[in-house]
């Protein structure tokens, strides 16, 4: 499993970053990047997302 981004409905707007505990998401290029070797997989980022960008995938 892993948390990935929907760079379609990302907007930037930081919360997610902001919400990170482990400092695993970062903005880059106007979207959302997850650094997955610091990501613990707690899913904070999750409900935090404004945009509903952000999402727990088994598959992606």
């Amino acid at each position: 499993m892993k948390i990935v981004v929907d760079q379609k409905k990302c907007r930037a707007a930081g919360a997610c970053v902001v919400a990170c505990p482990e400092d695993a998401i970062f903005i880059s290029d106007g979207v959302a990047k997850i650094d997955e070797s610091r990501c613990d997989l707690d899913g904070i980022c999750i409900p935090a997302c404004p945009h509903g960008a952000i999402r727990l995938s088994e598959t992606d």
